[in-house]
């Protein structure tokens, strides 16, 4: 008897420091607010994912949230988030969350170990980063609605802060040879439906670049299903692989940030993606891709009492509550077009719709 389930994917959550303090109240720090006009896309799903791009390293300093901390040798940001957040995470509905990423290294070995704790403490799943050697060694795998769904997570980078010699196993780094190796694993382990975080690529690109298609085709050709990109702060295109039976395969280069500041005074960067999976397992035991929906979604960015506030919308639900005239909503609608002929040249060819 074929079985159906929907999964939830979306981009980085880029916890910055203005958006931290935005979340600051006299009991402590609270988050969900952030995400209320998204939130029922999230919890609606049967599996639900994210890119953690911070850490739970917990408070290291009295300013250990407040002030931007950057590295002394790269001026790269380092990040870390109040645990809170991770409260947030597990009341939108969130399964499992890649931790591997360019910032999952920002406060040292013992941040990452930490990170995964609160996780674990909330009972959201993740990959990509370790504790210990036999945590690197351990499949992770969950069965949903009777599919046997396996994850991994790589990175290319951990922005020039190393990893300990003695903790090389910590970080699942982009390395062909392991990745090729870990899908075998997962696929003698009898599992349906294999999904790959993979973060690379140029950051603030709209497209990828040749590496990154690369990538792509080498995760397929050796069993990944689905490949869900990110790094680059906005959204790059998505790829469908289609049978005679419908599409077997989806790769999205990246999904862009799911939360942000305005980086660099580009638009691009407060515009994000829910992209939404219906995958079917057939009566023979074959996984098929059958719909997918993408939902844009826009941080905004206002003044309340002094400091910034902030909130997610989904873009278009929201555009048609604004003034056309309004400088905001201009700005939206011209990302919203630009989404809508950049995901996909044809959506009905691949049976997807962007709402």
């Amino acid at each position: 008897m074929s079985t159906e389930i929907t999964i939830t994917a979306v981009g980085d959550f880029l916890m910055k420091t203005r958006i931290i303090n935005s979340c600051k109240g006299e009991k402590g720090y609270s988050f969900d607010h952030l995400f209320e006009p998204i939130a029922p896309y999230l919890r609606n799903a049967d599996l639900t994912i994210g890119n953690l791009e911070t850490v739970f390293a917990g408070k290291t300093s009295d300013d250990a949230y407040s002030v931007v901390k950057r590295h002394p040798r790269t001026n790269w940001p380092m990040f870390n988030c109040p645990d809170a957040f991770a409260d947030t995470l597990k009341n939108l509905g969130f399964d499992f969350v890649s931790t591997a990423n360019n910032h999952c290294m920002d406060n040292g070995i013992n941040g990452l170990k930490r990170t995964l704790r609160i996780l674990d403490n909330k009972g959201i799943a993740h990959t990509g980063t370790y504790r210990t050697p036999s945590e690197a060694q351990h499949a992770v795998i969950k069965e949903v609605k009777g599919i046997k769904i396996g994850f991994l997570a790589y990175t290319k980078t951990t922005n020039k802060i190393p990893v300990p010699s003695d903790h090389k196993w910590a970080v699942d780094l982009i390395n062909p040879t392991k990745m090729v190796s870990d899908l075998k694993r997962l696929k003698a382990k009898k599992v349906d439906l294999i999904i790959v975080s993979l973060h690379m690529g140029r950051e603030y690109a709209n497209y990828p670049v040749q590496k990154q298609k690369d990538m792509v085709q080498l995760l397929f050709k050796h069993g990944a299903d689905i490949i869900l990109g990110a790094h680059s702060h906005t959204i790059q295109p998505a790829v469908f692989y289609k049978s005679g039976s419908g599409i077997q395969k989806f790769a999205i280069y990246s999904l862009g940030n799911i939360i942000s500041t305005r980086l660099y005074y580009n638009d691009h960067t407060l515009t994000g993606l829910i992209t939404q999976l219906q995958v079917r397992k057939l009566d023979d035991g074959s996984i098929r891709i059958k719909k997918v929906d993408f939902i844009p979604t826009w941080t905004r960015i206002s003044k309340s009492g002094g400091r910034s506030a902030f909130k997610v919308v989904p873009l278009s639900q929201h555009l048609k509550k604004l003034d056309s005239t309004n400088p905001e909503a201009i700005r939206m609608k011209r990302m919203l077009q630009h989404v809508k002929h950049h995901i996909v040249s044809d959506p009905s060819s691949v049976n997807a719709e962007i709402i």
